[in-house]
């Protein structure tokens, strides 16, 4: 075995020891030590590790001076518990989760605009970005029978990689390894499938250029097209955590909602991909208003810049 190799296992040996020992706790435990170690982790570890300074641009950037440092120390320390939480929610997701106790965990926000598109004869894109818990959404339309192809970027780690896969796939759905997936993708497409992808991540400096949070942000064109080439219809939902009631549950509750349904036949889209891109984009801002506080904001978003145009000067024929 390469040092590589022993490396990845002694990683992934170290996580499954952490899975087991939050599996054996309740989830009440369970959330208390993800909330303890994410305050440890903003309070005493040092701020370059915790990413603080990116958190702290990314929310002046979207929020401007309005956000102060105590508002914004509040979102980036929430932030910490969330994704903290999320790790312990997925652990414990597939033996607390059942269709029949849906109920228990799941609010609907106008789920009459998913049933009718994913019930449409038309391929359907599942949009989403790094918000909420995004794997609960995924579930959640598994566990009623509507298997979607997951594109998602491969883990450097194999084992660490096989541990999400198996997931993810769970529910019906399988996955689609970002790198080379365009024809996966189509396939899915032609047969009037459904795919599910998180389109708010930077994407360079060729990236189509659209507002989010009044600021242009590179974005893939890549969702665009395919909803102009295939016909397809984009849901932008979201899946959110919502406050905690351990009084009267044993779980935490979700509200999974569809902020948007984007048809590219509309007419004041007229087959454009940068208007699809900015209306998609436009929800996903929206969503994260929702609870900022449950948004990625480690990412850099605003990372590229759009390039600056150079005029160029009329020169004068040689006599």
């Amino acid at each position: 075995m390469t040092g590589k190799s022993i490396r990845y296992l002694a990683e992934y040996t170290v996580f499954r020891l952490l899975t087991a020992a939050i599996g054996c706790l309740s989830y009440r435990q369970s959330v208390l030590v993800a909330e303890s170690i994410a305050r440890f982790a903003f309070f005493c570890l040092p701020r370059k590790l915790t990413r603080y300074k990116v958190c702290r641009e990314n929310l002046q950037t979207a929020f401007g001076d309005e956000l102060d440092d105590e508002r914004a120390d509040r979102i980036i320390l929430g932030m910490w518990i969330h994704l903290l939480r999320l790790i312990v929610e997925m652990i414990q997701l597939p033996r607390k989760l059942r269709r029949e106790n849906f109920h228990e965990c799941i609010t609907f926000q106008d789920r009459h605009l998913a049933v009718t598109s994913l019930t449409s004869d038309r391929p359907v894109i599942l949009l989403s970005g790094h918000f909420g818990n995004w794997e609960m959404s995924l579930v959640s339309f598994g566990l009623f029978g509507f298997r979607a192809g997951a594109v998602a970027r491969a883990l450097d780690n194999p084992h660490l990689h096989d541990w999400f896969r198996r997931f993810r796939e769970q529910t019906g759905h399988y996955m689609i390894l970002k790198s080379g997936a365009s024809e996966e993708v189509s396939a899915e497409m032609e047969s009037a499938g459904v795919v599910a992808m998180l389109g708010d991540q930077d994407a360079g400096p060729r990236g189509l250029f659209v507002d989010f949070f009044g600021k242009p942000a590179s974005t893939f064109k890549s969702i665009g097209v395919l909803a102009l080439q295939y016909d397809a219809l984009i849901c932008v939902g979201y899946a959110r955590r919502l406050p905690d009631d351990f009084i009267n549950s044993r779980w935490t509750r979700y509200e999974i909602g569809i902020e948007a349904v984007i048809d590219p036949r509309d007419e004041d889209l007229a087959g454009d991909v940068q208007a699809i891109t900015r209306r998609y984009s436009a929800a996903l801002e929206q969503i994260v208003l929702k609870s900022p506080e449950q948004y990625f904001w480690v990412h850099r978003r605003w990372k590229s810049e759009p390039r600056k145009r150079v005029k160029k000067t009329a020169v004068p024929k040689a006599a």
